[in-house]
């Protein structure tokens, strides 16, 4: 039974098995790695937040990788929940050889540039360039953290055994703030559940977390996130699709509060 929900691969349910076939993709903000997928399935076989990787293989379509379906439903409200899960990742040691994410401000701006550097020339793009953020910088992380990469709604599944993360094709180690500031994009909130957080969800989300500081580090860093995400809704087709031109628009929304 093929899976719905992906926006990177194809996926099929076997049984009590997921089968994910890897596209080839060149995206710059979100990696498709099967071999990173496999290394933090078995990684995390014990802690109970991700799928029990089965096997892995390749094909002449592409890479493979087989692990347990996790039954239940997408994550659609408490977020707060989702905040103390990211906790117990972050908190986990990672496996070696991930790629890094440092997080910071010159990190972002250099990124979003490059990922407008994709764009096409035009009104948008040159819009986005002009709203770049103006704030205090924001130093590197100092704190090196086990990160999902992708933790969007659409990534998480709320079962019988609580909420688990699932689709790990570009987990890294980095700044903690990554994984918070992609799970409280307005525009992955809107993309994958419909609409944003509210801001008594963002607030309940950001004071679950088990350090305060992270807290404090993402309201500084978020307009260079959202910067980001609207950076990235434009190379994704924001300047052809509804969906991804409202995504858009809500991230240069937030980032004008600031």
């Amino acid at each position: 039974m093929p899976l719905e929900g992906g926006r990177s691969n194809r996926a099929w349910r076997l049984g009590c098995h997921v089968v994910k076939l890897y596209e080839r993709n060149d995206n710059p903000l979100f990696p498709n790695d099967a071999r990173a997928e496999r290394q933090a399935l078995d990684w995390l076989h014990t802690r109970g937040i991700a799928p029990r990787l089965h096997s892995h293989g390749a094909t002449d379509c592409g890479a493979v990788v087989v692990y347990v379906h996790v039954g239940g439903t997408g994550w659609r409200e408490a977020p707060e929940r989702v905040a103390r899960l990211l906790d117990r990742l972050h908190q986990t040691a990672p496996p070696p050889g991930l790629r890094q994410r440092s997080g910071g401000s010159t990190f972002l701006a250099v990124e979003t540039r490059r990922i407008l550097s994709l764009c096409a020339e035009g009104p948008l793009r040159d819009r986005l360039l002009a709203a770049a953020p103006t704030g205090p910088e924001v130093p590197p992380a100092t704190d090196s953290v086990f990160l999902h990469g992708d933790p969007v709604p659409g990534n998480l599944i709320d079962g019988p055994g609580g909420l688990a993360l699932i689709d790990w094709q570009c987990p890294a180690q980095g700044d903690p703030v990554e994984d918070h500031a992609i799970f409280l994009s307005p525009a992955m909130q809107i993309l994958y559940r419909g609409a944003p957080l509210s801001g008594a969800e963002t607030k309940a989300y950001l004071t679950a977390l088990a350090d305060p500081a992270e807290a404090a580090r993402y309201r500084r860093a978020a307009p260079w996130y959202h910067w980001r995400m609207a950076a990235y809704c434009l190379w994704r087709g924001a300047d052809r699709y509804a969906g991804e031109a409202r995504a858009m628009e809500a991230e240069l929304t937030a980032l004008a509060c600031y």
